[in-house]
């Protein structure tokens, strides 16, 4: 080989290993399970058989707010806007700590809470609502979703850190991170990725019983969907087995999903990446749902929606994206979305439901 050919050979090898190193340093590889820290004094009460727990998820949207169309909130990534200032984030801030003090729900499963991101002002978001709530929720846990020091998108040009956080009024013995499948891409593209994943929360029963809350944001819809298929049986699949362990659980979340009967009420070009068979379908055949089908696609309808899409074309909540399952075990007392006062807070709704939990 001639020499120039070798140098140039070596040269493109060096480059490559240095740009894989780059990359290497900048982004996050999550495990497939890990056990997560947890924020939970001895002194926080423990949950007892029989009693009424409330339970809130809502996704808070990085405190970003109602003012903006970002650039990912129109199908072929127009939106003007980037990032929210910092005023309107403050406001969110407080709104979102001002609905959980008026609710006082004992479990608060949030979605999309920042930290250390370009697109939030670098702040640590849960931090600053924790020195708004801190009298009400000794317990905690959280966990990453998406992560990584530089994003060499355009729209972001700068770091994410995106997370799910549970807080509880009551004892968490441990907490771990499930990875859910992460969409295909290349190699390169891959690394720069959203990983969505289960943060599930164990809280104790003061019989020696446990009950398992999961918290959860599933991908955005796609043209395939694929992906979201994959979750929503690694999903399934978790809930089945605790389940058959006559374990009580619950999961809240994001599904990014549409119940029975939304598809064809949604403008066509407010159809992209659903189906008119929801892949839903996998938990509400065997478990009940709040909101139900028969509440979020029945002459109420409207009073379920739970999503407020940034786009200048919807005018309200136009879909349900946003569920809490439960195991049979459990006992619905009432369940709604909080809509009157949220609107302006974040694109999606608060989903509130209180469940009895079971006695042996």
């Amino acid at each position: 080989m001639p020499r120039f050919l070798r140098l140039t050979v070596f040269g493109l090898l060096l480059i490559s290993g240095l740009l894989a190193g780059l990359i290497y340093s900048v982004t996050w590889r999550p495990e497939a399970k890990e056990v997560l820290s947890l924020n939970c004094p001895a002194t926080a009460p423990v949950l007892t058989p029989g009693q009424a727990l409330k339970v809130m998820t809502w996704n808070v949207q990085y405190l970003a707010g109602k003012r903006y169309v970002f650039w990912y909130d129109l199908a072929d990534g127009s939106g003007p806007d980037t990032r929210p200032n910092r005023e309107d984030m403050a406001f969110s801030l407080d709104e979102v700590a001002r609905v959980i003090r008026d609710e006082q729900p004992d479990l608060v499963l949030l979605q999309e809470l920042d930290e250390n991101a370009k697109a939030s002002g670098y702040q640590d978001q849960l931090a600053l609502l924790q020195e708004r709530l801190v009298d009400l929720y000794p317990c905690s846990t959280q966990t990453f979703t998406w992560k990584a020091d530089f994003v060499p998108d355009r729209h972001i040009f700068g770091s994410v850190g995106r997370k799910l956080v549970t807080l509880a009024r009551y004892q968490i013995e441990h907490a771990e991170r499930l990875q859910l499948p992460v969409a295909e891409a290349n190699l390169i593209s891959r690394q720069f990725q959203p990983k969505p994943a289960l943060l599930v929360s164990y809280l104790p029963l003061n019989d020696g019983g446990q009950l398992i809350a999961i918290n959860t944001q599933l991908d955005a819809p796609t043209q395939s969907n694929s992906n979201l298929r994959k979750q929503m049986r690694a999903v399934a699949a978790l809930t089945d087995k605790l389940e058959s362990q006559g374990t009580p659980w619950l999961i809240g979340g994001d599904f990014n999903l549409l119940p029975i009967g939304q598809f064809l009420r949604l403008p066509p070009e407010q159809r992209l990446g659903y189906s008119s068979d929801s892949e839903l379908h996998q938990l509400w055949e065997k478990y009940p749902m709040i909101p139900s089908n028969p509440e979020a696609t029945g002459i109420n309808r409207e009073l379920w929606l739970t999503h407020f899409p940034n786009d200048p074309r919807v005018e309200a909540p136009d879909r349900t994206l946003d569920y809490l399952f439960y195991s049979p075990k459990l006992k619905r007392i009432e369940g709604y979305v909080r809509q009157k006062d949220t609107q302006t807070i974040s694109d999606h709704l608060p989903v509130v439901g209180r469940l009895l939990l079971p006695v042996d």
